[in-house]
């Protein structure tokens, strides 16, 4: 079975919208093997622009992986309630 992971995190506020953190638990997983959907990877023009394209793609994986500070991040809590 393959394993396809989201990552999920705040972004909001935090200098380059928390890329590196993102990117840094993405080459983690990759690395073991996991496919990965990084919304830090995916261009939006805006939080309701990228909320609507990130939780279509949130909804394709078996796995959500939690970057630390999510739960300051009402977008995270969303994507961890779905």
């Amino acid at each position: 079975m393959t394993i396809k992971a989201y990552i999920s995190g705040p972004m909001t506020g935090i200098a380059e919208h928390n890329k590196p953190a993102f990117d840094t638990m993405a080459k983690t997983l990759r690395a073991i093997g996991v496919e990965v959907v990084n919304p830090a990877e995916i261009a939006a023009e805006s939080w309701h622009s990228a909320m609507r394209k990130d939780i279509g793609l949130l909804c394709e994986c078996s796995h959500i992986v939690l970057l630390r500070g999510w739960e300051d991040s009402p977008g995270a809590q969303l994507e961890l309630h779905i």
